[in-house]
Order: structure tokens, then C-alpha cells, then sequence
């Protein structure tokens, strides 16, 4: 298995696919926003990794400042380098392309450096850009991290997520996106949610390589 990107050379694409520059459909998260956070990959990627939405990012980092300053998904020195990280070690490091379920980052009112959930208007109002997202891509898998990505992807399926934990690696058949849905921890809480679903990190690892793998390459 490959180890941790050197963070002096970025892991990420340089281009960014926006898909409506400028979008101010939500005039609080266009507010507070310091770039939109398109998302980057190859577009011909088996697949797609989604997650909620860029966090607050750290300007003055040296390479992973995150999404709000870089616009590009999973680029926060956290969560960016542990999720890029697990994709690269199930095999597609350079066959995956990463995006948010909301492409703003949503400041908090009340301290703006910190992040809330989006609100149930933001998220609806950016489920189109994550759908064109999947058309455009056509992957084979959208691998989503956490809870709030999963119902996402669930919610332009007009489905529910009744509940998170039990669907960890179970792959659902998105039949209007055609895709496979595959929820997996977010990678800030899976240290706490690892053992309780029965795995060992390394456990844990090769339960998604083996799951990416079946459907992927069941798919060719």
C-alpha cells in the first residue's frame, strides 16, 4: 500500500469542472465563501467520492488549506489527507474524483471560522450541480463519506436514510442516477466508529477495496 502523499506536492488536480461559476443560489453560503468548491478528477473516474460540504480550511497552510480556499473537495489537511489517503490504498488514487454534496462552505452566523450544517434549502438547492456531477461522470460507484453525504445522494433518488451505521458498505443501486452508492465512514469520526461495526483499521481498509472492486469490476 502506498503511503500518506508527500505534502509538499499537492495530490489533487490543478482544474476545478464548475459547473455554474459564480453560483449564488444560496445568498448566505455566497456570503461567506471564499471560492466555490467544484469538484476535481478525472471525469472519466470509475469513482466518485462525495462529501457534505468544505469545511472553514486554513489559509496560511503550506499545501492543505481545504475547500474553501482551494475550491476542491477533500483538501483540508484532516479529513482531505485521510480520505485521499484510503482511496489510494484500495487502488484508485488516480481513478477517483472528489466533489460535495454543497459546494459552499457554510460559515456559522455566530463565528464565521467555523462551519454548520447546511441547511435543508442548501442542500436542495445544490442537489442539481452534484447530479450533473454524476451524469457527466457516469461512475460505476459514488462513494459517500458520512451520513449527511449519503442522504444526499439518497435525496435525488427521492429516498430516505433512515439510518446511517447499518449501511456502511452495503451498496444501494441508484437507479436514476445509474450508479452504486457505497456510504462509508467521514473520515473525522471513523476512528470512533471503526470497532463498533466490527472492524480493525486494516479490516475496515480491505472491506472497501473489496467492495470497490466487485462492483467495478463487475461493471466491465
Amino acid at each position: 500500500m502506498s503511503s500518506d502523499p508527500n505534502p509538499s506536492e499537492p495530490p489533487f488536480p490543478d482544474s476545478r469542472h464548475a459547473i455554474e461559476p459564480n453560483c449564488e443560489r444560496c445568498p448566505a453560503l455566497a456570503e461567506h465563501r471564499e471560492c466555490i468548491s467544484w469538484g476535481t478528477g478525472p471525469l472519466d473516474a470509475d469513482v466518485l467520492v462525495v462529501g457534505e460540504a468544505p469545511g472553514a480550511g486554513t489559509p496560511d497552510a503550506d499545501t492543505w488549506r481545504g475547500g474553501n480556499w482551494t475550491g476542491k473537495a477533500y483538501t483540508s489537511r484532516h479529513s482531505g489527507r485521510r480520505i485521499r489517503r484510503i482511496v489510494d490504498q484500495v487502488g484508485y488514487g488516480d481513478d477517483a474524483y472528489y466533489t460535495n454534496a454543497v459546494k459552499c462552505f457554510p460559515a456559522d452566523p455566530a463565528d464565521p471560522s467555523s462551519n454548520r450544517e447546511p441547511t435543508p434549502e442548501e442542500r436542495t438547492n445544490c442537489r442539481t450541480h452534484l447530479v450533473t456531477e454524476v451524469e457527466t461522470l457516469e461512475p460505476t460507484v459514488v462513494l459517500a463519506t458520512g451520513k449527511h453525504a449519503t442522504a444526499s445522494v439518497l435525496a435525488a433518488e427521492e429516498r430516505e436514510l433512515d439510518g446511517f451505521l447499518e449501511t456502511v458498505l452495503e451498496p444501494v443501486r441508484c437507479s436514476r442516477l445509474e450508479t452504486w452508492l457505497v456510504p462509508i465512514l467521514h473520515p473525522s469520526y471513523q476512528d470512533v466508529w471503526i470497532g463498533r461495526l466490527g472492524y480493525e483499521p486494516a479490516e475496515y481498509l480491505e472491506a472497501i477495496r473489496v467492495t470497490l472492486e466487485e462492483l467495478c469490476d463487475g461493471a466491465t
